[in-house]
């Protein structure tokens, strides 16, 4: 009796690579992924909100192209934070403040068992997908061989260049609601979709886009 293996998760995936800050899917579309910060809507006056909902409509008008909105709750490991009270607490001389720190972990640990912290991530997909012209007969197939190595790395950022102008596009629009939105590089996009398809995965270490555009 044969023991069938496991297929790769690869084989279930659109994605075929990851290359120079671009999601390159199987059928030769690309993807840019952009991560945005959020607004405290319901702090705002109801003309700042009627102003945000107008101009998020003016931005939404003005796309002449999908795009796809994510937002990806996980649970925070609160874990490091912990790790950081405990150093301080035992470089703590004042033996009040050192239990006071005690008392404080406890309280802490005791709140993360109770109920779960959650952090959320904002994304926009931006698509791109070239035209593709199928060849077939004698001169389809003598056209269709194999492109030199210069030729499509030419070709690549050719397409990058189209997907980034609509990234551009995009951040500008996004800007105008009163909304930030930077696009994650190659380690970035891949951190991110190890944690998507990796549900048990802790949310630390943290996106460093994400720490930069709260700092910003």
């Amino acid at each position: 009796m044969t023991q069938k293996t496991a297929s790769p998760i690869q084989k279930h995936l659109e994605i075929k690579e990851i290359k120079d800050d671009v999601v390159v899917l199987k059928n030769k579309g690309l993807r840019a992924v952009l991560m945005t910060t959020s607004l405290n809507f319901a702090l705002k006056s109801a003309e700042e909100q009627d102003a945000i909902i107008y101009r998020y409509q003016d931005f939404l008008n003005s796309l002449d192209f999908p795009i796809q909105i994510v937002v990806a709750s996980r649970k925070f490991d609160i874990s490091p934070y912990i790790q950081t009270l405990e150093q301080k607490q035992v470089k703590q001389e004042n033996e009040l403040l050192k239990i006071q720190t005690t008392e404080y972990i406890d309280f802490v640990n005791g709140l993360t068992e109770m109920t779960n912290i959650m952090t959320e991530s904002f994304y926009l997909v931006i698509p791109y997908n070239p035209s593709i012209i199928k060849k077939t007969g004698f001169w389809g197939k003598l056209l269709g061989k194999s492109q030199p190595k210069e030729a499509k790395e030419q070709e690549f950022q050719e397409l990058k260049n189209n997907l980034w102008q609509r990234v551009d596009f995009v951040i500008s629009g996004l800007n105008g609601v009163g909304t930030n939105a930077v696009p994650l590089n190659s380690e970035e996009l891949m951190e991110l979709f190890y944690k998507l398809y990796n549900p048990s995965a802790k949310e630390e270490p943290e996106l460093k886009k994400a720490k930069e555009m709260r700092m910003e």
